[in-house]
Parts: C-alpha cells; sequence; structure tokens
C-alpha cells in the first residue's frame, strides 16, 4: 500500500522524559504520524564499558510510548548523529587513542561502536514493525557524505545493524552535496536541506532510480552560536516549501519539530572559519518552542496537513502554563579557591594533561566541564599558549586574575612580584565540534605545553572540574560558605533558595549582571550562560522543581550578580532571519 511518511524529529534526551506523551500528541496534533529521533552514544555509555538505558535515557519507554501515541519511529542509532551535540554523539574517551581514527574502520572505532552495538541494539530490534514494534527505519550512520574519509565505513555500518538483527528499512541522509558520497547499497538515500533548489528532487532521482523520494531533514528553523544572533525562519516561507516537497510526491521528516535543550555540557560546536561553540537553548525556532509550546508554524501545518490528509485531526493539547517565580537572592558563596583542598584530589603531573586523558571515571578520562591547571612560577614575564587552550582559560596568578586565553589570544603578560608564586588556569571546555572534518582533534583542556618566557611549564597539579552530582552533593555539605559581598569576582559558587507554594510549573532563569557559567537546580545542570548572548533566559522545566524550597546553585567564573529573575517568557536574543 502507498505509504507517505509526515515526520517530525524530536529527541528524547533534550526534553523532560514527563514531557515525552505531551510532545507526542502535540505531533499527532499537527498531522505528524512518525517520529524520528537520535541515539547519543555519549550519554549512553558515559564512561566505557558501563551502559545506561534508565530515567531520562530510557529508549525502550521512549520508543514504547510513541507506539502507544500511534506515531511510527524512524530511528537514528548513529554511531555518529552530529545534531549540534558534543562530538556528535561520539563518546569523548575515544580521544584516549592518541591515533583515533573516528567514523572510519580504524579498528579503535570499530571494536567501540562493535560494543555499543551489543548493548543498544537488544533494546531496539524487539521494537521494530515485523515484531508488532513502531520503527519502520533504521538510519545507517548520518550525514557521511560529507565527510567520507573511508569507503569501507559505511559497509561496516550496514553489516553492523544488519548482523545485530535490524529487518527493517535502511537509510543513508546527506546534503546536496554529499548524497554521492554518503550512499550504500541496500540502504534508501534521502536529501536535507532547507532552501528546496529547482532540480533537487530530481537529483535524488539520478541517484537512485525508481526509489520512494524523501527529505530526512526539512530544517525548520536553525541552532544559534555564543556571540551570534538568534535565528529564526520565516513560516509562511516554510509552509510553501513543505506544501512543494509533498506536491513533488515525497515523503518528509522536520528537523526540527521540536527542539528541546543542550542541558549540562552537552552542546555542539562549530568550526567553519573559526571555532564557534552552540547556546544552551536547542530551540531552533521549530514548530514547537524550547518548552513545547506551540508557534505559528504549527497551525500552519496543522491546517495543511489536515487538507492533505482529508480528515479532521486531533485537538491540539491544552498549553503548560509557565510560572514567573519573581527574584531569587543568591545569599551565599564560596570562592572555588576554598572549595580545592577540601573535595578535589588533584592528579600530579610534570606535563600538562588533556581533559581526556586524565586517570578518572575508571579510566574513561573527563568528559566535560573544566579543568584547573596550577604550577609555580618564579617572577612575571610573556605568558605565550601556542594554541594549545582548549577551548578558553582563565589566568591567575595566585588568586588574582590576569586575563585569559583562547583560540585568539594566545599570550598575556604576567606580572612581576616576589618570590614563587601559584600560577593557575583554569580551562573550559565550551563543547566539541559536531560536524565536518575536525573530529578527531577535539581533546579539550590543555593540549600541549604552555610557555612563560619560552620555557615550558611543568610539574602541573591539575584539578577535575567535571561538576557532576556527587560533586555538586558534596558542595552543598563543604564548609566555607558566607554572605556575598557588595563586590566579588569569581570563580565562585553562589545559592540560593526558590520556595514554591503550589504545583511547581516550567519557568525561565534570567541571569542578567551575571557574566558566564553554568546553572543547577536541585543538582540538574539546566546548561550555560554567558552575557554576550544571544540567549538570555535557561529554560527550568516545572518537573525539576518541587513543593517547598528548590536549591538554586551558579558557578560564576567572573563577575557575579546578587539576583536572577524567574520570568515567564523565555528571551532567546536579537533576531536575525535565516537567509
Amino acid at each position: 500500500m502507498p505509504f507517505r511518511i509526515f515526520g517530525g524529529s524530536m529527541h528524547y534526551f533534550r526534553v523532560p522524559r514527563e514531557y515525552w506523551e505531551d510532545r507526542m500528541l502535540k505531533m499527532k496534533a499537527c498531522g505528524l504520524n512518525t517520529l524520528t529521533t537520535y541515539v547519543p552514544w555519549n550519554l549512553h555509555e558515559q564512561e566505557r564499558g558501563k551502559f545506561d538505558f534508565s530515567q531520562n535515557l530510557d529508549l525502550e519507554a521512549f520508543l514504547s510510548l510513541a507506539a502507544k501515541n500511534g506515531l511510527w519511529v524512524i530511528l537514528r542509532p548513529g554511531p555518529y548523529i552530529c545534531s549540534e551535540w558534543d562530538l556528535g554523539g561520539l563518546p569523548s574517551w575515544l580521544l584516549q587513542d592518541p591515533e583515533m581514527q573516528l567514523r572510519t574502520t580504524y579498528k579503535g572505532f570499530t571494536e567501540a561502536v562493535d560494543a555499543y552495538f551489543d548493548h543498544l541494539m537488544p533494546v531496539v530490534v524487539p521494537l521494530q514493525y515485523k515484531k508488532g514494534g513502531p520503527i519502520i527505519a533504521v538510519q545507517v550512520e548520518n550525514e557521511y557524505g560529507s565527510y567520507a574519509k573511508d569507503p569501507n565505513y559505511m559497509s561496516y555500518v550496514k553489516m553492523a545493524l544488519l548482523n545485530r538483527g535490524i529487518v527493517e528499512l535502511l537509510m543513508t541522509s546527506d546534503n546536496k552535496n554529499g548524497l554521492s558520497f554518503g550512499l550504500v547499497e541496500g540502504a534508501l538515500a534521502t536529501v536535507n536541506f532547507q532552501k528546496l533548489e529547482p532540480g533537487l528532487l530530481k537529483y535524488l532521482d539520478t541517484v537512485q532510480r525508481g526509489q520512494p523520494k524523501m527529505v530526512m531533514e526539512y530544517w525548520t528553523g536553525w541552532f544559534d552560536n555564543w556571540g551570534g544572533p538568534h535565528y529564526v525562519f520565516d513560516a509562511d516561507e516554510m509552509v510553501n516549501t513543505v506544501a512543494t516537497i509533498l506536491k513533488l510526491g515525497a515523503s518528509i521528516n522536520l528537523y526540527m519539530f521540536h527542539g528541546g535543550t543542550n542541558f549540562g555540557f552537552m552542546n555542539g560546536a562549530l568550526e567553519a572559519d573559526e571555532y564557534k561553540s552552540d547556546v544552551t537553548s536547542y530551540d531552533y525556532d521549530a514548530v514547537l518552542t524550547e518548552a513545547g509550546d506551540y508557534t505559528s508554524k504549527f497551525f500552519k501545518l496543522r491546517q495543511l496537513f489536515s487538507m492533505i490528509i482529508g480528515q479532521p485531526l486531533p485537538l491540539p493539547p491544552m498549553i503548560e502554563s509557565k510560572a514567573s517565580y519573581g527574584a531569587i537572592l543568591l545569599h551565599q558563596y564560596i570562592s572555588l579557591w576554598d572549595v580545592l583542598p577540601s573535595l578535589l584530589q588533584p592528579i600530579k603531573s610534570e606535563f600538562p594533561i588533556n581533559m581526556e586523558n586524565l586517570q578518572l571515571n575508571d579510566s574513561s578520562g573527563q568528559s566535560y566541564g573544566y579543568v584547573l591547571y596550577e604550577t609555580v612560577i618564579f617572577g612575571g614575564g610573556h605568558l605565550h599558549s601556542r594554541d594549545h587552550v582548549r577551548d578558553r582559560a582563565q589566568v591567575f596568578v595566585n588568586t588574582m586574575y590576569v586575563g585569559e586565553l583562547d583560540y585568539n589570544s594566545v599570550e598575556l603578560s604576567l606580572p612581576e612580584g616576589q618570590g614563587f608564586r601559584q600560577l593557575r588556569l583554569l580551562v573550559e571546555n565550551r563543547g566539541r565540534v559536531n560536524y565536518g572534518l575536525a573530529l578527531n582533534e577535539q581533546r579539550k583542556g590543555l593540549i600541549g605545553d604552555v610557555f612563560l618566557n619560552k620555557t615550558p611549564l611543568r610539574n602541573f597539579k591539575i584539578y577535575s572540574l567535571e561538576m557532576k552530582p556527587g560533586f555538586m552533593k558534596s558542595l552543598r555539605h563543604t564548609a566555607g560558605w558566607s554572605a556575598v559581598p557588595d563586590y566579588f569576582v569569581g570563580p565562585a559558587f553562589f545559592r540560593g533558595r526558590l520556595w514554591i507554594e503550589h504545583q511547581p510549573q516550567d519557568t525561565f532563569l534570567k541571569l542578567q549582571g551575571w557574566e558566564k557559567g553554568v546553572v543547577f537546580v536541585n543538582g540538574q545542570n539546566l546548561g550555560r550562560y554567558w552575557k554576550i548572548g544571544p540567549q538570555e533566559t535557561l529554560y527550568l522545566p516545572g518537573p525539576w522543581l518541587w513543593k517547598g524550597n528548590n536549591e538554586i546553585v551558579i558557578f560564576e567564573e567572573r563577575t557575579a550578580g546578587r539576583i536572577i529573575q524567574s520570568v515567564d517568557i523565555p528571551y532567546l536574543g536579537r533576531t536575525q532571519y535565516v537567509d
């Protein structure tokens, strides 16, 4: 029977589990029949050999919920997913191997993929259509035509899926330029774009004659980078293009239907002319907002799809109301320097060690967050990073801030001083590049020597600041918290309390007056903020709040405000239309 896919992308790992069903019901109400999701390897196997499919990572529950709500599923298990997600979803511990060749048939990579698929596929296989489940298609890797470093790689991934019991339709997806390089025999080629160039779907026909046509990623909006604008894509232009695609007889998947959030440290980055990290919000100017609200795109698409389907659609679910809890005072603080001795054991090393190669987390290294490198210097002078800082280092002499090093600033003057002093480099991993040819170069922290007056620095104490839940818990009980003074320069942790009388609701935290850092609510890492924008509010889902007392902790790198605002409307920044 003829079957047309009206699909939409939504990622379970970017949406609180409590809201999965709400977003699926909104898909149905828009006229969609298929849900598309990636599977992030770097969350499911955060430490090598330790697999997690629980809570917000319960893929089986997510796929079963899609089935319950009458949605088919196209699964995109990777191993690489791009998705504006750190390292395109690949675990950072792969980069412990100095010879690592990601997304190739390099033995170190395929062995890790095989071990991962051995755990992932038993979750997926029983949920295929032929076994009574919702999965109607599985993607072989992702946009490999834009990478194409190994002619044998796509066949390897295809066989890795087939050998583990995948029996549904296989697909590839690529943009126009990568289309012919990303093919693999036995998989349907699909195409990704935002603007429909004349003849593009005909070109897809020339690549594979007589096959059904599908647009796997029709980009409904775009993602934002720190320091840039908030991108929006015109709703009418989007709907007109969708109508044209459908008139041409193709199936479609909207990327994204609902973007969600890059909670924690999971955002990716771009490396085109320069390195640019992605913001915390993955709102994407998609069909639903970051918090799951309707946009004009939703209602215009609903109208279009209902005309094509020719029958009434379910009513759209009610919108969750948002709360404005007002000003929250951050009444206590503790300096990072006071936290170090009580909470962290340093690693001692003659040479700087990059984040991934630190002997931590059962030898899986450190994946995210910050690393502090301390060494002793005599006198001042000229500090030069030789471009070995990934991605940004604040530099301190003892506790005095002297400047920062990053991709653009590679040298600093250190003030002269008497005797021996501590030189400290607080290095932040701002997100690994998720797309392009630079994946193998995504090690973070100090990736080589830093020089003072042309002499390489040696004998480091290295502190890992991954800010995992265990660390945040210990921080709560540590001694040394005190009242916030009138003026204070970080790095430091600040804490305050949000009291909620009634059933908690979604809200947005506005960090006006703060410079750069990370926000934790009841131990959950909401993600990064940075005054350079565009994003000015962080999404705080209602299910992560409690009735009564809620603890808010902020790690501020530099200049702290005294309060943060809880508001009921997000502000994602100055908008610019995608051209």
